[in-house]
C-alpha cells in the first residue's frame, strides 16, 4: 500500500507478520453490539490451522455480540511511534465445538500461556475460574466458547526507519498457511 508507506519502502514480508500473529500474547478484539455500538476488549489467542483462535465465557459481551454479528477485527502490535509492527486481522468468528479440535487448541493454550483447559461438551472448561456468587476463595468450573477467525484481510503497519503499510487478502476462505 504505497500511498501509506514511506517512499521506496519494501512491503512487510508475510513471514514477519506470521511470527507476530503466532507469538503475540495480547490481541484486542473488536465486535459490534446488537445496537451498533462498538465493543473492544483485550484477550489472548493462539494461531493454528491458518487462523487465530480465542475463547470467552458464553455470557460475555463479546460472545453475545458474535452470536448476532460474527464479523470482527483482531489487532496486536506496539504502542511505540519509532519502531515495531502492528497487525490488523479481519474475519468472521466461527465457534469451534469439535472436542478433538478443542483438545488440540487446549494444548496450544497450555504451551503458550500455561493455562490448562478441560474439554467437554464442545467447550473449554476452566476448573480454576471464579464464578459470580461464589464464596470468597471458592472456585467453580467456568465454561468458555472457543472461536476461530479465518482471516479475510490482514494489514501490517511497520514503523522505524521506514513506515510501511502492507495488505493481504484471502478470498473464498483460502487458508493462510503457517
Amino acid at each position: 500500500m504505497t500511498d501509506f508507506s514511506s517512499p521506496g519502502s519494501e512491503p512487510t514480508p508475510w513471514a514477519d507478520t506470521l511470527v507476530l500473529l503466532q507469538g503475540a500474547e495480547i490481541f484486542w478484539l473488536s465486535t459490534v453490539r446488537p445496537d451498533g455500538r462498538p465493543h473492544v476488549t483485550p484477550l489472548i489467542t493462539v494461531w493454528a490451522d491458518g487462523a487465530l483462535h480465542f475463547c470467552t465465557g458464553r455470557t460475555e459481551r463479546k460472545a453475545r455480540n458474535l452470536a448476532t454479528n460474527p464479523g470482527c477485527v483482531l489487532t496486536t502490535g506496539t504502542n511505540l511511534m519509532s519502531e515495531g509492527l502492528d497487525v490488523v486481522l479481519e474475519g468472521a468468528a466461527v465457534r469451534i465445538t469439535e472436542d478433538h479440535t478443542l483438545r488440540r487448541l487446549a494444548d496450544r493454550w497450555a504451551c503458550k500461556y500455561d493455562w490448562h483447559f478441560e474439554v467437554r461438551d464442545g467447550a473449554f472448561w476452566d476448573s480454576e475460574a471464579p464464578t459470580g456468587g461464589s464464596e470468597p476463595g471458592e472456585q467453580a468450573a467456568g465454561e468458555a466458547y472457543v472461536f476461530r477467525v479465518q482471516p479475510t484481510t490482514v494489514h501490517a503497519y511497520g514503523r522505524g526507519e521506514d513506515y510501511t503499510a502492507t495488505r493481504w487478502r484471502f478470498e473464498d476462505g483460502a487458508s493462510v498457511k503457517a
